[in-house]
């Protein structure tokens, strides 16, 4: 298998502490501004007098800015230095958050929030550095550390929109991160082992190209990509739902309590290092299975429950731990295949990731408006059992495959246990 040009002297740095949480904060920062103007919707269109609709095209252009950055400047990882594109994308995303708080009006407002999207998957960039620099046995860990701060940056983001909108209106918050941005760009050129690009030479079209190909030609992506597609479908139905139900009757609570409600996601941020470990001891598949299961199994708990509140905690809970379960133990799995294409490998990856969680919260809307609560419960039960049968699918096929290799190899393929499986360990197998 090829692996990452890393000297062994680097490896303590890029292992260290210090610098594993520089690169989740500076994660969790990067997708921050992607999610600031969602709860102050209402205070921009007022400030730049646009109306609803184009207020509301703020968070769609945030969505399709962070889509076209994955597609169009993730796999550049595999072919530039690294470094350099990482801080190159933060400086970047500074600058974009500068221009989006200085937006004089509706259109210049919706050109920087594309922009700061596209340049914030400078995230996406790090989390395969991170994995690139990391030994092959913590791996698991490494990814999960880096992926909580992504989490809470989503997660907070908005908490903090609110606060400092309060003190200085909706600027506040865009001019605070874009300074807090370009600190970061600077601490990363600083403490950022180079790693060097094991694809350099390639033309720019040919690595788009590959990117696609990859998909093509390795069956573990193709259904690790379907896989969290679907958790992330099942995932959003709940982030979409949950908004809806507090509003209305019995709850008819206000956005920013809601806001705070979503905050029980950060129980995420535990669930992603805990299973970063067991990823690492050989058991991907007994995290897969958990998380798919419990995904399952809290839409059945949310969906008999009804709307009690306690239940109601319960289930989102679980969601969550199940969704941050899943996602660690893909990235664990499609982060073996190929190391010389892991920047092409994340692209993929997460495009579809996202893609799936777009088409949940279309559905969602849909569902809700027929049949409220119970039928978007059911929508999430649905798309949860489907990744229950894509990995039954996976763990079949790959039964199937060791049956047939026959001998003494073939016997011990069968004996072994699922959770001893060391898929991510090497080439998952296929």
């Amino acid at each position: 298998m090829t692996t990452d040009s890393v000297s062994p002297r680097e490896e303590p740095a890029a292992l260290g502490r210090g610098l594993l949480l520089l690169m989740a904060t500076a994660t969790g920062l990067s997708v921050a501004g992607n999610y600031f103007a969602q709860p102050l919707l209402d205070l921009i269109g007022r400030d730049l007098h646009v109306g609803s609709t184009l207020a509301a095209l703020v968070v769609t252009a945030a969505q399709t800015g962070y889509a076209l950055g994955l597609i169009l400047l993730v796999p550049l990882g595999d072919v530039t230095d690294r470094r350099r594109l990482s801080v190159g994308l933060f400086v970047a995303t500074a600058a974009f958050l500068a221009l989006t708080a200085a937006a004089p009006n509706g259109p210049v407002l919706l050109a920087g929030t594309v922009l700061t999207a596209l340049a914030s998957v400078g995230a996406q960039v790090v989390v395969p550095y991170a994995a690139g620099l990391a030994a092959p046995e913590e791996r698991g860990r490494v990814v999960g550390v880096v992926m909580s701060g992504i989490l809470l940056g989503g997660l907070l983001a908005r908490t903090a929109s609110g606060a400092l909108s309060e003190l200085g209106g909706w600027r506040t918050i865009y001019w605070v991160n874009a300074l807090l941005m370009a600190g970061m760009a600077v601490l990363l050129h600083r403490h950022l082992p180079r790693l060097p690009a094991a694809g350099a030479g390639m033309s720019y079209p040919a690595l788009l190209r590959s990117t696609v190909a990859l998909l093509r030609e390795e069956p573990v992506l193709r259904r690790r990509s379907a896989l969290g597609a679907l958790s992330l479908a099942s995932y959003s139905v709940q982030l979409t739902a949950l908004t809806f139900l507090l509003a209305r009757p019995p709850y008819g609570w206000s956005e920013s309590a809601i806001g705070l409600f979503g905050l029980v996601g950060a129980l995420g941020v535990v669930t992603m290092t805990f299973a970063g470990r067991l990823n690492d001891r050989g058991h991907v598949q007994a995290v897969t299975g958990a998380g798919v299961l419990l995904l399952t199994g809290s839409w059945v708990l949310l969906g008999v429950a009804g709307e009690s509140l306690p239940w109601l905690v319960v289930g989102i809970v679980g969601l969550n731990v199940a969704q941050q379960a899943v996602l660690n133990s893909n990235q664990a799995v499609v982060y073996a295949i190929r190391p010389d294409a892991r920047n092409r490998i994340n692209s993929a990856f997460m495009t579809s990731f996202f893609a799936g969680g777009a088409v949940g919260s279309a559905l969602t809307s849909v569902v809700w408006a027929r049949g409220g609560w119970q039928a978007v419960s059911a929508l999430g039960a649905v798309l949860a059992a489907g990744t229950v049968v894509l990995w039954v699918a996976e763990r079949v096929g790959a039964a199937r495959g060791a049956a047939r290799t026959g001998g003494a190899r073939g016997v011990r393929a069968r004996a072994r246990p699922v959770q001893d499986d060391p898929e991510p360990r090497c080439a998952p197998v296929r």
